[in-house]
């Protein structure tokens, strides 16, 4: 499977796109109301787009998703439900990319990794970031 859907009674809590994943023209996996959309842009060769801007629109957003591409090494990241108990553990390897949308996530790292990472803004501080949980052995 190349595109995989994480989800738990009825949440959704991950999209995974595999690196084997190959789509022949842009296509987004994210649902079109979602704050974040995830997706592979695809084109011919000789494809010119073009010159463009995006439309400076107000929107209010009270989710915070983040995305990651691995682009080297072994990470593994681990969903869990809002209970604390884990879901899935999830090993990624280059060009594995994930968007984390709902619930508690740990990562942890196999091999020396280099992620992109994209998050939603403005980064407001790790204080306002990110909430540390206990979670269930």
């Amino acid at each position: 499977m190349s595109i995989e859907i994480v989800e738990y009674n009825g949440t959704k809590y991950a999209e995974i796109i595999w690196a084997t994943e190959k789509v022949e023209k842009t296509t987004f996996f994210s649902p079109a109301d979602s704050s974040f959309q995830f997706g592979l842009l695809a084109h011919n060769a000789g494809f010119v787009e073009p010159p463009h801007f995006h439309k400076p629109v107000e929107r209010t957003i009270s989710d915070l998703q983040q995305m990651f591409v691995v682009q080297r090494g072994v990470v593994v990241v681990d969903l869990y439900s809002d209970e604390g108990d884990l879901l899935r553990e999830i090993e990624m390897h280059a060009g594995d990319a994930i968007v984390l949308i709902h619930g508690v996530h740990a990562i942890r790292v196999l091999e020396d990794m280099q992620c992109i990472s994209v998050k939603q803004g403005p980064y407001l501080g790790e204080a306002e970031d990110k909430v540390f949980v206990e979670v269930k052995k």
